[in-house]
């Protein structure tokens, strides 16, 4: 089953019309989307957008053969012309059922959004799930088991994305690309790099992909430290990563700090930003966290916390206790952090500060802190595939 993707974008497209974003002005090339329509093996139109005479003809693909056009959203923008050669779009009610004379099956699928989604089945068996911009599945799991190809707002809804996996819809070999592309993001290389950090991909407009052909699957790195200042981003970053993922495990190392307002606050403020679907372990003892092989995605936020509290156990902050053994004691629980780190099979995102590149601490104490941070980080990044280090918001990858 052959799917060519006439346009990726949001409804409105992409750059917007008149928007002076960042993320508009960069979309220039492959970057500029028309609203998302996909046309499956010449036969299926899936939505009707401004300009699809045009946008199949770039695609060098022709709507003669087109026999349905299903709608998956209300239409809010100004009038779309149907083209003379199409019959008249509808949208299925859902859990409809509809079989072409092409041979392709439809079942309307319920979404959490307005819209309906469909699950296409091909004459050659193969299957693809669409969903509309901004849309999850609702009502239970998509009938039938993991899909070939899976098609919706990525960037928009990862939790969609988390959904379809937990609930096997989305499987290790499904292709999930992005459509409803809109700017959120900004376009090239850093969406892609959000993309491939959830599992999935996007093309350009006029591509056409082949439902249940082998592909290569973006590889999701297994540990990836996040670095940063003080409200960088680093922290969302982290958990932007594994947003499209169910079941995550979050690791506060920051514990409760009785009387301080400020940090119930703040704290309170993580927890309001974690998908439901999370379980939070209050916890600086990681190593049976990352020793366990079959445990879902794990976040750790943060090592410098874990540090703290590593010098706390060993009196680091006194200089006598510090020379009479405690740098060898934090050697040895740092130490032992890295080989848990090297040895873990568990899919892990771990953040830290950076705290190297601002002012000399005024105290010995502080400055033991931030030595004995830098050798933590440095050690830790050396266990991990990728490391991010974030800046004013922007992302940079390390490696």
């Amino acid at each position: 089953m052959d799917v060519t993707l006439l346009g990726t974008g949001a409804p409105a497209g992409l750059p917007r019309p008149g928007c002076p974003c960042a993320a508009c002005a960069r979309a220039l090339g492959d970057e500029v989307r028309t609203a998302t329509a996909l046309m499956v093996d010449g036969a299926l139109l899936l939505d009707l957008t401004p300009g699809l005479a045009l946008a199949a003809a770039r695609a060098r693909e022709s709507l003669h053969g087109v026999r349905q056009v299903l709608l998956s959203h209300p239409h809010d923008g100004p009038a779309v012309a149907l083209p003379p050669e199409l019959p008249a779009p509808v949208r299925l009610p859902e859990g409809r059922e509809l079989t072409l004379l092409s041979g392709h099956r439809v079942l309307a699928v319920a979404v959490d959004a307005p819209g309906t989604g469909y699950a296409v089945t091909g004459p050659d068996g193969a299957r693809l799930l669409y969903l509309p911009p901004g849309a999850a599945p609702a009502g239970g799991p998509v009938a039938g088991g993991p899909f070939d190809v899976c098609l919706l707002d990525v960037a928009g809804r990862p939790d969609a994305l988390a959904l379809l996996r937990a609930t096997g819809a989305a499987s290790l070999t499904t292709d999930v690309v992005a459509v409803h592309l809109d700017h959120g993001v900004q376009p090239g290389a850093e969406a892609r790099r959000r993309l491939a950090a959830a599992g999935a991909r996007a093309l350009p407009d006029g591509a056409t992909l082949t439902a249940g052909e082998v592909r290569h699957v973006p590889d999701v790195p297994r540990r990836t430290l996040v670095l940063g200042g003080a409200r960088s981003g680093k922290s969302a970053e982290a958990e932007r990563r594994l947003a499209a993922f169910p079941h995550v495990v979050y690791a506060a190392t920051g514990g409760r700090r009785a009387g301080d307002a400020e940090w119930a606050e703040r704290v309170a403020a993580h927890r309001g930003r974690r998908p439901p679907g999370w379980t939070t372990v209050e916890t600086c003892d990681l190593g049976p966290l990352l020793a366990e092989d079959d445990g879902p995605p794990l976040l750790i936020d943060c090592l410098a916390l874990w540090l703290t509290d590593a010098m706390d156990r060993v009196d680091a902050w006194d200089d006598a206790a510090w020379r009479g053994g405690g740098a060898r004691a934090l050697l040895e629980r740092t130490g032992a952090l890295a080989a848990a780190f090297r040895a873990t099979r568990r899919t892990v995102v771990a953040v830290s500060n950076e705290a190297g590149s601002g002012v000399v601490p005024a105290t010995a104490s502080g400055r033991r802190f931030r030595d004995e941070l830098g050798r933590l980080n440095a050690a830790v990044a050396a266990e991990c595939e990728h490391v991010l280090l974030a800046v004013a918001g922007t992302v940079s990858t390390l490696r």
